[in-house]
């Protein structure tokens, strides 16, 4: 009898232990999983708000770069009008000098 009653107990504890034990992994698992998902969490709005940043760079740069063509496109204009002025008033600078000259040549 004593040796059924230790029997027994000892199968009593034993089925205690793997339910405990049982218990135990699922809860870590969970724990586990939470861990996971928390991770996954984190680590998408990290890429999230690196993305938004590298799109807000990038803007910056191409609206700095079109505003430098822009200048550069309008310092054209403005050289290229000089540089058309002053062959304007070089040919006509000229043409008035022959035209005196040939005044001159027919006054004499």
């Amino acid at each position: 009898m004593k040796r059924t009653l230790i029997a027994a107990l000892a199968a009593t504890t034993a089925l205690g232990l793997a339910a405990c034990s049982e218990k135990a992994q699922d809860q870590s698992a969970a724990a586990a999983n939470t861990m996971a998902a928390d991770t996954a969490a984190t680590t998408s709005n990290a890429v999230d708000d690196v993305d938004a940043a590298t799109d807000r760079a990038l803007n910056s740069a191409e609206n700095s770069l079109d505003r430098t063509g822009a200048a550069l496109r309008n310092a054209g204009d403005r050289t290229g009008d000089a540089l058309s002025n002053t062959g304007d008033r070089a040919a006509d600078a000229t043409g008035n000098a022959m035209v005196r000259a040939g005044e001159k040549l027919r006054d004499n």
